[in-house]
């Protein structure tokens, strides 16, 4: 049931980090998977995983990927994981210091990515009768970010919205839509400077408020996003996924 044997895959900011490992996992259980990201693109970076430089802020570009990845498959898309995000290296300020740039910058990032991807990937999911999306959204969609960058900490609630909104207009075509929401993962250099801006104490505090006692890693995540994907997940639909070892 975890077998992705013959199905098409398709992940956003798929470089490094929860993407990276979403893809070699999809990609070691059989399945075709396309990657993009604004860099380091144009190359396989494993067996069975092509990683494409596609610049989402671009929605026309968005969506030409998509019909890209089908004209080459010559079918819908199988499974949709929209991981693309982040703060576009942007840190805690007071509201009144944020740009419209800054705020619509990181929105368009995180939700605007989301929405252009899914809204080119429902047609040929439709006409096929199923499929899977799976957004990654962030604790930050359930409460405030420790980030403290107020559109980040809005714009993954706006995608857990999405998410629900998303999987009842799409769930009468056999197409499901749920999220995974990440806790604090060190996975790359803009999660490293979050995590060393906090120093010893609060670091201590933020792995003393987790029931396990430590961070996560990518890999507990992409294994979350299996299971959205798979058949085991075949009656659960509009549903968020805490992946934080317990708050």
């Amino acid at each position: 049931m975890m077998d992705f044997n013959g199905k098409t895959v398709v992940v956003s900011g798929a470089a490094i980090g929860f993407g990276n490992a979403i893809a070699e996992r999809f990609r070691a259980a059989g399945a075709t998977v396309f990657g993009c990201d604004i860099a380091d693109a144009d190359r396989p970076f494993s067996d069975g995983v092509l990683l494409e430089k596609v610049d989402l802020l671009d929605r026309r570009a968005g969506a030409a990927w998509i019909a890209s990845i089908e004209q080459r498959t010559g079918r819908g898309i199988d499974i949709l994981v929209c991981n693309a995000g982040g703060v576009a290296g942007q840190a805690n300020r007071p509201l009144e210091d944020v740009t419209d740039q800054d705020w619509d910058r990181v929105v368009d990032i995180n939700l605007g990515s989301a929405f252009t991807l899914c809204r080119a990937a429902a047609p040929a999911m439709k006409q096929q009768g199923s499929g899977a999306i799976v957004t990654i959204t962030s604790g930050a969609a359930l409460q405030a970010s420790l980030t403290g960058v107020q559109a980040y900490c809005a714009a993954k609630h706006a995608m857990l919205g999405l998410t629900r909104q998303l999987a009842h207009e799409l769930g009468p075509f056999g197409i499901r839509v749920n999220s995974v929401a990440p806790g604090f993962v060190r996975t790359n250099a803009a999660t490293e400077r979050q995590w060393a801006s906090y120093g010893a104490e609060r670091q201590h505090a933020i792995i003393e408020g987790v029931a396990l006692k430590r961070l996560g890693t990518a890999d507990e995540i992409a294994k979350a996003v299996m299971f959205f994907a798979s058949d085991l997940a075949s009656f659960v639909n509009g549903q968020v996924l805490s992946v934080d070892g317990g708050k």
